[in-house]
């Protein structure tokens, strides 16, 4: 991950790709005049959760299967700018602990960042993705998606999701906890199912029939169901409980899950079929769901359209970013003055940081926003407030790493500069933040005073580790709270090996 920049001109390819629990997915898209048309496909079954061992660390083999996997993903992409493609790991990456070097080995495998989502982010690409595969409609809609680790609860309207829940269990966690020797009983589904439905009680009345008004299923486990389901005629068009209660039936006429012979299932979704049925079938009586249909968009068709929206204005990143500094009440004013001093900055700053001061210019932007957001909380310690809330909330659009990226630009542009805390994020920042950091903490510190009068025109440069910084002839001995502000900053970043020469 060595490339930040963004381009200017829209794409006619892009690419993205889903590190589901249980499979792997690539979609490759054309874009014309803002329409969107998928043009390939691939997919392989990983089985990624079935990879942790008991102490959520991912074993050997199963890193070698899904490295192997993404080097054929990236020989399909391999010529694709790196803003073309977008790449998402979810609950299996979320839950192992060393994620972080099994992401090293998986970038250089596909060529391409690779960026992990929370589950609630999750829930929201799913849901874009569902209801651009829809008809517009003002109905009211429950989306479920069953992945191989997590399975996701929506309620929305057109494009708009109002409620999101991620809950920890899928087709393969369940297959695992309940079937892993693949023998099947009704004692063991039954268990199955009230492990489902325990997940489940705290969201029973949120997402309960009366909320919405259509039930809609995406992911490989309920299409695989649905076509089961169609194939033997259990359930007319849709899915539906009669269909659901003949289809358990059959599977408990098995006695091991090699035995489920189903016309239109795929082999090799028969060891984790029965754990999607699980979790559908409870999921049916707890929910009061009557029918459901299926679709065909889900979480990379979401990542797409995110990627769309961001293009063309629309980004809800920045949509984010705006609720969290209105909820907040953060000094707008103050927030747009510094902006303007990031800007100058940024300009003058250009020969050194090159192409990449675009991207940094996105995130000191939205770190201008929500610098503050702690002294809501608390003034004492503010930074380490806001830089809390930013890494630990569920923002939209956000990544977990953009999400470390914009909290330790907040926590460091006040007091002492974290160093590992910036050296520990992912690359390229790991190298690309501390000077994000500068720039943010000489432009709080200027306009500390908080006045509407503009500051006096300056020149910075950088080279390196020295930072020179040039004011008229004259102004900083008559801005005595500047100058000691200055010094003090002076010594901070001689800490981080950065001398600061002022003239």
């Amino acid at each position: 991950m060595t490339n930040i920049t963004e381009q200017e001109q829209p794409p006619e390819l892009v690419a993205a790709v889903d590190l589901g629990s249980n499979s792997f997915h690539m979609i490759v898209c054309s874009i014309n005049k803002g329409q969107l048309k998928t043009i390939d496909r691939l997919k392989e079954m990983v089985r990624l959760a079935s990879g942790l061992n008991h102490k959520n660390v991912l074993d050997e083999p199963t890193q070698q299967r899904a490295l192997a996997c993404l080097q054929r993903f990236g020989q399909r992409i391999q010529n694709f700018p790196q803003n073309n493609v977008r790449i998402v790991g979810t609950n299996t990456l979320r839950t192992a602990k060393n994620a972080d070097q099994f992401l090293l080995k998986a970038e250089k495998a596909i060529g391409y960042p690779i960026h992990i989502i929370s589950g609630i982010e999750e829930a929201r690409l799913i849901y874009q993705g569902v209801a651009h595969s829809l008809q517009s409609n003002a109905n009211r809609r429950l989306v479920m998606d069953i992945g191989g680790g997590s399975t996701e609860y929506i309620i929305g309207t057109n494009s708009q999701p109002s409620q999101k829940e991620s809950l920890r269990m899928g087709c393969v966690t369940v297959s695992n906890r309940f079937f892993a020797d693949g023998e099947i009983s009704p004692q063991r589904f039954q268990k199955a199912t009230i492990y489902v439905n325990q997940q489940l009680r705290s969201y029973k009345n949120l997402f309960n029939h009366k909320n919405w008004e259509e039930a809609i299923g995406a992911s490989g486990s309920i299409r695989a169901i649905r076509k089961v389901l169609l194939a033997t005629e259990w359930s007319p068009g849709g899915i539906t409980p009669e269909g659901l209660e003949k289809l358990k039936k059959h599977v408990l006429n098995c006695k091991n899950t090699s035995e489920i012979d189903l016309p239109e299932l795929d082999p090799e979704r028969r060891p984790v079929f029965i754990g999607g049925l699980v979790i559908l079938y409870a999921t049916f009586k707890t929910l009061n769901i009557t029918t459901m249909s299926v679709s065909d968009g889900a979480l990379r068709e979401g990542l797409i359209y995110d990627y769309l929206g961001a293009m063309f204005n629309h980004d809800v990143r920045s949509e984010t970013v705006k609720l969290l500094t209105e909820h907040y009440h953060t000094d707008t004013l103050q927030s747009e003055r510094l902006k303007i001093t990031v800007g100058d900055i940024l300009e003058q700053l250009k020969p050194f940081l090159g192409a990449q001061s675009k991207v940094m210019e996105q995130y000191l932007s939205w770190a201008t926003d929500l610098h503050e957001i702690g002294r809501n909380i608390a003034h004492s310690q503010y930074h380490k407030h806001g830089a809390y809330i930013i890494k630990h909330g569920d923002l939209a659009g956000f990544s977990q790493q953009n999400q470390k990226l914009l909290s330790t630009l907040v926590l460091a542009h006040r007091r002492k500069i974290p160093q590992k805390e910036i050296k520990k994020l992912p690359p390229p920042w790991n190298k690309s933040a501390i000077y994000m950091v500068i720039i943010l903490r000489l432009a709080v510190l200027l306009l500390r005073n908080r006045s509407h009068a503009a500051l006096p025109e300056f020149r910075i440069s950088l080279e390196q580790d020295k930072i020179i910084l040039q004011f008229p002839e004259g102004w900083l001995e008559n801005a005595p709270l500047t100058q000691a502000d200055l010094a003090q900053e002076a010594d901070y970043l001689a800490k981080a090996h950065f001398n600061l020469q002022l003239s």
